[in-house]
């Protein structure tokens, strides 16, 4: 028998030893604001989406100019440390105006992409190419030319989405105007792999729910030989269809958009394995009645074909294998829930078809990650309440990698997990708790070469925004991959905390004055999926503003957000109404009896999205607490929003009525007695603007008083720098006016 062990390794303590000490500094004002909306809360200018070469000996990146909100391709040479410009928007352009699709825009506005120019970019399998596209047109770079060179692929008319290369490098794929096509870069010709696809029956596209809510952004997925696509069939018919019209160009025609709603049809989805050369399609055979979500796909190069397949009340998930020949499948194991259950990120995770995959479980009292084999039966198992996710596997040095949290609030972190597995399959499961061990403190994000033998790591702390740096197995050192952008000149004023069981946050004025009582807002989002209390800087840098305008700021996590284990995030099932709200006040006035430089006789609430809803509930249902509110894109009808998201954590209809009938703000609406403002962008195509307007007509029909701000033209996002100044004065103002000032 062969035992298994742990070994935790660590990144030197230097590793961000500039980072900047909080200072004495004098009250933000409108110029901060001003810089603060220019340079997109200070990320302009930084690297973004940092990804090593398969050799390790390079690492690509995009960064924009301090305060353009444009993206060029830049490449960092790990042996010099030298950073040259690959690609710049302009280049290719020749001086055009980029052009986004509609598609384009919307495909943008799930991922939350904001910016210009490059949004992303793609590596061929040995890191010699690279794949952008730019105003619909796809080119390809040689990086390993002396002088590199992009051309232009000769593609069909037509909005063209989601290219990728093919796992040999020799093909490009995309979805243009519905269909999957490949262009062979030796022939410069374009195939189809798909045809007949139209907006209401779509090939190779992720339908909406399955990018705004599953996280997957992508239809179609390459076979690791190059042979085949796997590709989605999403058939919108009798799928309710949408219209986002705005007001502010009455000559323009509504977008339609697909959206199911709770109670209502979903988009039917297919999985087809279709050979490049041509031939006939093999449909992939699971009971499509009974799990009709399409949660995740995989195709790893050392891995079969695996789906994650949902119920539609989400109380159960499936992974399948597939076989790809047949298309039927085989079960390897089941997740249930009798609230709901998460759709598993980074797994399966195949180590190869022999040795099995690694899998990623929330369990009762703590989350397990396991090696399974081509069955699905288990092998030795980590298990402990501090792991939060798997992440990758390095399977030259042996390594496991785990996301992990040692229970301090918003606090991320990666351990490497150094593993023998048991030769003795008889021998029982052995269970070891990671030591909270942490491979770097803050908010992390990693992304490690195809081999493991580098990483890009991505760190931010509340003393300094996020800084990448890279790091080369074998190496001695760390080198920052540089930045461009303007740095903040202050650390917020923040003072993290816990009170019962809730993870706080408390930003206090720069000239703070404690003999005085100051009105306190309360900066929530309140809802699942979202932690609020980060140890992170730029979160806390516009409640650092508003708080130097008179205020203290509040932030707590309250039951249903992640990372507290599977009790504390289900606790908010069918109870958006109370518990999120509860927890807030139990943590809000446990920090006014601990700091009594909190006036709780002036308290306001300020949020967006989930937020939004969180604020006007409060006001509506709680105004003895909330003195006043500002309601960002606020979901006011539940029934009103898509079925994924809201059927997940209020249940199915008409079964769960009560549950969407108490959540409803619209219904509340007699009860406003407090200053409530409304703020919507009237192009919202995820909480539709028709949120906003259904409150507003309940409140004017019932008699209230309140105000309404519409931000025409925009969507869920509010990048444009102006509106954002103006906005954060507005609300301001409205605190300034409805609370006071500090006494």
């Amino acid at each position: 028998m062969r035992s298994i062990f742990l070994l935790l390794t660590v990144c030197a303590s230097p590793l961000f030893a500039d980072e900047k000490k909080p200072v004495d500094q004098k009250p933000l004002d409108a110029s901060f604001l001003r810089l603060y909306a220019e340079t997109r809360g200070f990320m302009l200018g930084r690297p973004a989406k940092p990804k090593p070469t398969p050799d390790g000996k390079a690492v690509l990146f995009l960064r924009s100019e301090p305060k353009k909100p444009k993206q060029s391709l830049y490449e960092f040479d790990v042996a010099s440390g030298k950073t040259r410009e690959l690609l710049t928007p302009e280049s290719l352009l020749k001086g055009a105006e980029e052009n986004l699709t509609p598609e384009e825009k919307a495909r943008r506005e799930r991922q939350r992409v904001s910016v210009g120019g490059f949004s992303d970019y793609q590596l061929n399998d040995d890191g010699s190419k690279v794949l952008v596209g730019l105003s619909g047109k796809l080119y390809v770079f040689d990086r390993s030319a002396t002088r590199g060179v992009a051309i232009e692929l000769k593609t069909g008319k037509g909005t063209l989405l989601d290219p990728k290369w093919s796992p040999d490098g020799r093909k490009v794929s995309y979805v243009l105007d519905h269909d999957v096509y490949v262009y062979d870069l030796a022939t410069n010709k374009e195939t189809p792999v798909t045809r007949g696809g139209t907006e209401v029956k779509t090939h190779g596209l992720a339908e909406f729910v399955a990018q705004e809510e599953m996280g997957r952004f992508s239809g179609y997925w390459w076979s690791p030989d190059s042979k085949f696509i796997a590709c989605e069939e999403a058939d919108h018919e009798g799928v309710e269809q949408w219209y986002v019209a705005d007001p502010n160009k009455p000559d323009q025609k509504p977008l339609p958009q697909y959206y199911p709603r709770p109670g209502k049809k979903n988009v039917a989805v297919h999985l087809g394995i279709v050979p490049i050369a041509g031939g006939e399609t093999v449909w992939v055979d699971w009971d499509r009645k009974k799990f009709e979500y399409l949660a995740a796909v995989r195709w790893d190069k050392v891995g079969p074909l695996t789906i994650q397949v949902q119920d539609r009340k989400q109380q159960e998930l499936v992974l399948l294998l597939v076989d790809a020949k047949t298309g039927k499948t085989n079960t390897l194991l089941s997740e249930k829930d009798q609230a709901f259950v998460n759709i598993t990120r980074n797994t399966p995770y195949w180590v190869s078809e022999k040795e099995g995959f690694f899998w990623f479980s929330e369990v009762e009292g703590g989350n397990e990650v396991t090696l399974r084999d081509r069955e699905g039966n288990k092998k030795p198992i980590i298990t402990s309440e501090a792991v939060q996710g798997f992440v990758s596997f390095d399977s030259a040095r042996d390594r496991v990698i785990l996301r992990v949290s040692r229970g301090e609030p918003g606090h991320t972190r990666f351990v490497h997990v150094k593993s023998k597995m048991l030769e003795d399959e008889s021998q029982p499961i052995i269970r070891r708790t990671l030591a909270p061990v942490e491979l770097a403190l803050g908010h992390v994000d990693v992304t490690y070469a195809i081999d493991h033998s580098a990483f890009a790591l991505t760190r931010s702390t509340t003393a300094a925004m996020p800084i990448t740096t890279v790091r080369v197995t074998g190496v001695s050192g760390l080198q920052v991959l540089p930045s461009v952008a303007i740095e903040p000149d202050f650390s917020p004023n923040i003072e993290f905390g816990k009170v019962a069981d809730f993870f706080t946050a408390i930003i206090r004025p720069s000239n703070f004055n404690p003999t005085k009582k100051y009105p306190v807002i309360l900066d929530v989002y309140g809802g699942p999926h979202h932690l609020h209390v980060t140890q992170e800087m730029r979160p806390w840098l516009l409640k650092q503003w508003l708080a130097d305008q008179g205020f203290i700021v509040v932030a707590i996590d309250n039951r249903g957000t992640p990372g507290r284990g599977r009790d504390w995030e289900r606790a908010i099932y069918q109870k958006f109404d109370s518990v999120p709200l509860e927890d807030q006040i139990a943590g809000l006035k446990l920090l006014g009896e601990k700091h009594p430089e909190m006036d709780m006789e002036r308290v306001g609430i300020v949020g967006w999205s989930f937020g939004g809803y969180m604020s006007a509930l409060a006001v509506l249902k709680r105004p003895e607490v909330f003195k006043a509110a500002v309601a960002g894109a606020p979901v006011t009808d539940w029934e009103d929003y898509d079925s994924h998201y809201t059927e997940r954590y209020l249940g199915t209809l008409p079964e769960s009525q009560d549950a969407y009938d108490r959540a409803n703000l619209v219904k509340m609406a007699d009860k406003l007695t407090r200053p409530l403002l409304l703020v919507h962008g009237t192009a919202d195509d995820n909480v539709y603007f028709r949120h906003t307007l259904k409150l507003t007509d309940a409140l004017f029909r019932a008699g209230k008083d309140f105000e309404v701000l519409p931000l025409p033209s925009l969507t869920h996002m509010v990048p444009d720098p102006v509106v954002t100044e103006k906005l954060w004065t507005r609300i301001a103002g409205h605190f300034q006016k409805h609370l006071g000032k500090p006494k």
